[in-house]
């Protein structure tokens, strides 16, 4: 779905929809925030009320939209949206080759990551539980009636492992992201090793641990996938991160579309003489027929 389309197609949503009219019914001007994917360019939709409206520059593109009650807008979409987009991606495809003053006075990730020692985390999956220990271990597990009755050990921490990863690779890596063709999720992995032994391999299990930037406000499992028979792929959404340069500039870039009223309040009035003289009219009308 190209740009445009997209953002037509969450005008349509917000200004049909209940909860961005229930904010403007409310407030004199609301915002609305809509997206379309993590590392995808991120839109804010905010509502200028006739009385404070938003001045648009000169030769700004915008779309005339009808509200849910019939109240009309005109949204004006940001100038520079394609340019800024294909900046960040020539941003992002080439920080990872570079080096510059802020990032040598950065903490690594690993020592962003210190804030996990000692803590565990879990993430349910239908039959399956998960529980990734930092710096320890992943289990994989099933509890009935309160009682683990199946368990698998999906990799021990490697640190002799993860330090040679990392000697000949960068600390930060990419991942296909799978719902874009050319974007792509940056982690900083960890590996874990000698876990239970596969039956259909006869190898230890094993696991590698992506820690990624993510705004929220604790650490969190995002997801775990089987890559390959009894080979893992753990994704930890690691809050820390964000603050490293790296993480920083795959963040999105975020645009405005502002929204101005254009029914005013002389429309308003109008209307509701129009309702007034129909219902006289009606009234007139019982009246008639009671006579």
């Amino acid at each position: 779905m190209g740009i445009a389309n997209f953002v037509n197609l969450c005008l349509f949503c917000c200004l049909g929809g209940s909860l961005c009219l229930g904010a403007i019914a409310t407030a004199t001007s609301a915002s609305v925030t809509v997206t379309n994917g993590n590392h995808d360019p991120k839109y804010k939709i905010a509502m200028h009320s006739a009385d404070a409206p938003f001045h648009p520059e000169p030769g700004q593109d915008s779309i005339e939209m009808t509200g849910r009650d019939g109240e009309k807008y005109e949204c004006f979409l940001p100038n520079h949206e394609n340019k800024g987009f294909k900046e960040s991606n020539q941003q992002y495809s080439s920080s990872l080759t570079a080096v510059t003053d802020k990032q040598s006075r950065t903490k690594t990730p690993d020592e962003l990551l210190e804030s996990l020692n000692s803590q565990c985390f879990l993430r349910h999956e239908g039959w399956w539980s998960y529980e990734f220990c930092y710096h320890a271990k992943l289990r994989q597990f099933h509890i009935e009636e309160k009682k683990v009755v199946q368990e698998f050990t999906l990799g021990v921490y490697d640190a002799e492992a993860t330090a040679a990863l990392h000697r000949n690779s960068p600390d930060v890596s990419l991942q296909k992201d799978p719902r874009s063709k050319t974007a792509a999720q940056r982690y900083h992995a960890h590996l874990y090793r000698n876990g239970t032994i596969c039956d259909l391999t006869n190898e230890p299990r094993e696991t590698e641990v992506r820690f990624m930037c993510a705004d929220s406000d604790q650490p969190s499992i995002n997801s775990i996938k089987e890559v390959s028979t009894c080979k893992y792929a753990l994704i930890v959404q690691c809050p820390k991160l964000c603050s490293h340069p790296l993480f920083q500039e795959e963040r999105p870039s975020w645009y405005t579309i502002n929204c101005n009223t254009l029914s005013n309040s002389d429309d308003r009035a109008e209307k509701e003489d129009t309702d007034t003289q129909l219902a006289l009219s009606a009234d007139d009308s019982q009246s008639a027929q009671v006579e």
